[in-house]
């Protein structure tokens, strides 16, 4: 995803205290790298913010320029993590993926990252 849109970041409005923030993206779409047909699940966001916190706008646009790549849920949902603490480097992050039935099969990703 060479050509992701940047994500943005706003300072957090109360760094001193922890709070939670839960985002729910209902409509991801990739692509299975090995049929080429679509994805499709619900990613959800929660974090702990450090100094910033996500931009949604910027985010909606990063998660869309998954919808044409040929990716695993596994890969997907941690690259997403990855993207997003780089970003915003918060205090914690948990990202869920949770994709919808193909072939009678669900699959729901959980990957989390701590501030050391």
């Amino acid at each position: 995803m060479s050509s992701a849109p940047p994500l943005e970041t706003f300072p957090n409005p109360r760094p001193g205290r922890d709070f939670e923030i839960a985002i729910a993206c209902p409509e991801f779409t990739s692509m299975c790298p090995k049929t080429g047909l679509p994805d499709f699940g619900t990613i959800t966001i929660r974090y702990v913010p450090d100094a910033a916190c996500l931009e949604l706008k910027a985010l909606k646009y990063y998660l869309l320029a998954f919808r044409n790549q040929g990716i695993f849920y596994e890969a997907a949902t941690n690259r997403i993590l990855d993207d997003l603490v780089a970003a915003c480097q918060p205090r914690r992050m948990t990202v869920v993926g949770d994709f919808t039935a193909r072939g009678g099969i669900t699959t729901k990703v959980t990957v989390e990252y701590v501030k050391a």
